[in-house]
């Protein structure tokens, strides 16, 4: 029975790395890909360690003694000098180092060499070279070992470690990948922070009035008195508690900012009109809300209206598993009226409720990341952004970058336009200082110097430029090797079908017939009707793929897929629909070879022959010559072998294109002996993964 590989990692005392590493030099090779080791592997590892630890354990000795004489003759030499003569010719004595644990908290990298771990912990090097060997690991004093290595040793050693925080990577910063920049090893640096909440709902159902009773109401008080500007965000307070609005109501901003990788809100508010009940736009922001993973509190708005049916709403609500408490369910519904006050105190109770249940926290202590929620140009102060911080303090004049920007922080306001020093976890300002406006949904971190904010700026833009990187969605081929890595357990569907009677009868296939799949199906968002821009916006949102049944999909549509990595697909048979599915989630939808034509030229004259590779005049006759591509050769009208195109010239530089009517030359790789006459087509093979 296979042994995950990293269990078996802690049993041999090494990270998982370590393993595969000391598996290949014993001959045993452990794909990277794989997340398990077999158990006969296993058993065979175990022996060679064993085998290889009594074998070297004399070597281990030898270089232990080494290292400690080395430090013998370093105490010995500081012994001797330690008389020295002052200008005044008068003694000082120097003192000895001496190597001891301080019982400080050690504050280290992602990385550290062995001599500089030593160095921050007032330790001797030999013990800490003692402690990796006790635990199986070979290191002499320059090398590196990783924070987890460190910190299993840490303990013996009589340390305590603290991982320093380090810069997220270019490509985790426009990923939106915030996992490791908020991450903390040390769960005591955590505090209580203020719920962020997003109000969504039915156009018309009253997001906008409910939020600006909320603030007109309860908006936190400064010294600046009311509001004199609008900045995306603000925070109210209630029985000396804060909570942070988004002033950005609706699921669409919502789920945009989900779409490029942002985690802000906590917890969604749903507004649904107590006259109208649930509506098209309601059943979206629900699906959204649950997609995204946070609690939804109901706010019953327009109580005070003639035709208010608060239980018609309830019911209503009961079918998409949304049950309120007073009917024996977990979803909070409370009745309010946005028009004249009614009810709000009771909102925000009830949102100080469930937050304390999250049991929302952050370290204060640390360098700033945040999130950007809106931002533009200002005629008089610049870029600007409002900034939602998700943890640490951002301080005026902090370096910073944020996603394809940097700058640094000189000026700071809330909503009421009062300057501010510093903010902290969910706390909401609006910045300038930013090179250029940032988007909507960009990480903002603050960074060692503006060099460094520079430079990760440029890197991020490069990456957008070159399309190396998609920072919304999954595409087909990247689901499938997480399926078969079996690190995706579940395949998120938008299901659109042309009537209610087929999308219900779909919905009931895939519960039965896919039920049994190690990786399962999670419809996410159903409706009836063609796929449409938040159908795609909110596959993205959440890593999915959209279906449709005998529906379209617009051109417009198609580029917004295209430009958010997403898959769309249509049927018009449902055991078709069915029979992809279950090869998706089976690893098994196998990519196909896709062959390109490119084109044809002839062969004008033969400028260098060498051995395996030709330089030949050539002229495009048809479609385009392109450098590493495939040829096909021709002489008269029998092909006699194929070859490749290494590099195509025009005059004297090297291009990547040639089109058709063009002379150009050519250098041919291959065994054939090409003549004056001859004919190429050149053609391109591509592994393409099917589509749905």
């Amino acid at each position: 029975m296979p042994i995950p590989i990293i269990q078996f990692s802690k049993k041999v005392g090494m990270t998982p790395e370590q393993l595969r590493a000391r598996s290949t030099a014993l001959g045993f090779d452990i794909p990277s890909d794989s997340n398990e080791v077999d158990d006969d592997l296993a058993e065979l590892l175990e022996e060679e360690f064993e085998k290889e630890a009594s074998d070297t354990a004399d070597s281990y000795d030898d270089m232990v003694a080494a290292e400690m004489e080395k430090e013998m003759i370093k105490a010995q030499r500081k012994q001797m000098a330690g008389t020295v003569k002052s200008k005044g010719s008068k003694s000082v004595q120097v003192q000895e180092v001496v190597h001891r644990a301080t019982g400080d908290v050690v504050e280290i990298p992602d990385s550290i060499s062995v001599k500089e771990l030593a160095e921050k912990s007032n330790l001797s090097p030999i013990k800490i070279i003692g402690e990796l060997m006790k635990n199986g690991i070979l290191a002499n004093i320059n090398q590196q070992i990783d924070f987890e290595t460190a910190h299993i040793i840490s303990g013996d050693l009589g340390i305590k470690l603290k991982r320093k925080h380090s810069a997220a990577s270019s490509e985790e910063l426009l990923s939106g990948d915030l996992d490791k920049l908020l991450h903390e090893d040390d769960p005591s640096v955590l505090e209580k922070r203020a719920p962020v909440i997003s109000i969504m709902g039915h156009v018309d159902h009253g997001k906008t009035k409910l939020l600006d009773t909320i603030r007109d109401a309860n908006v936190v008080a400064t010294e600046s008195g009311g509001i004199t500007q609008h900045i995306g965000a603000y925070q109210v307070e209630k029985n000396g508690n804060k909570i942070t609005f988004l002033d950005t109501p609706g699921h669409e901003a919502f789920t945009a900012m989900r779409a490029r990788g942002a985690r802000a809100t906590d917890i969604a508010i749903l507004v649904v009109a107590a006259d109208e009940g649930v509506k098209p736009q309601t059943i979206e922001a629900i699906n959204h809300a649950k997609a995204a993973g946070i609690p939804i509190i109901v706010a019953i708005n327009k109580m005070d209206k003639e035709g208010a049916n608060p239980d018609r709403v309830k019911g209503e609500l009961g079918e998409y598993e949304l049950i309120p408490e007073d009917w024996g369910g977990d979803t909070p519904m409370v009745p309010v009226s946005a028009l004249h006050g009614e009810g709000i105190d009771g909102l925000l109770d009830t949102i100080l409720i469930v937050a304390e249940m999250q049991e929302l926290k952050a370290n204060a202590s640390r360098p700033a990341v945040g999130t950007v929620v809106e931002a533009h140009l200002d005629p008089s102060v610049g870029s600007v952004a409002t900034i939602l911080i998700n943890t640490g303090t951002l301080k005026i004049m902090d370096p910073v970058v944020v996603g394809s920007t940097s700058g640094r922080i000189k000026i700071m306001q809330d909503h009421t336009g009062k300057r501010l020093k510093s903010i902290g976890p969910s706390a909401v300002a609006r910045i300038a200082g930013l090179s250029t406006p940032p988007q909507a949904g960009d990480i903002l971190q603050v960074v060692s110097s503006e060099k460094v904010a520079r430079q990760k700026a440029e890197e991020i833009s490069e990456l957008i430029q070159e399309g190396k990187m998609q920072n919304m969605g999954m595409g087909l081929s990247e689901m499938i090797s997480a399926i078969k890595e079996g690190s995706l357990k579940s395949v998120k569907v938008v299901l659109k079908a042309d009537t209610k009677g087929s999308l219900e009868a779909i919905k009931q296939s895939i519960a039965k017939e896919l039920k049994s799949t190690e990786v399962a199906v999670r419809i996410i968002h159903s409706g009836v009707g063609n796929v449409t821009e938040s159908d795609v916006t909110m596959a993205a949102a959440s890593a999915g793929i959209v279906i449709g049944f005998h529906t379209e999909v617009s051109a417009h549509v198609s580029r917004v897929a295209e430009r958010h990595h997403t898959e769309v697909a249509t049927y018009t048979i449902i055991y078709e629909l069915l029979d992809d599915l279950r090869k998706l989630l089976s690893g098994l939808l196998e990519p196909e070879e896709v062959i390109n034509e490119l084109g044809t030229c002839q062969v004008l004259k033969i400028f260098f022959t060498g051995k395996g590779e030709m330089v030949v005049g050539c002229k495009v006759l048809e479609g385009y010559a392109s450098a590493k591509s495939r040829i096909r050769v021709f002489r008269g009208d029998e092909m006699i072998g194929e070859g490749e195109a290494v590099a195509v010239k025009l005059v004297n530089e090297d291009v990547d294109r040639v089109e058709k009517g063009t002379d150009f030359g050519l250098r041919f790789k291959g065994k054939l002996k090409i003549e004056e006459g001859d004919k190429f087509e050149l053609y391109r093979k591509e592994l393409r993964h099917k589509t749905l």
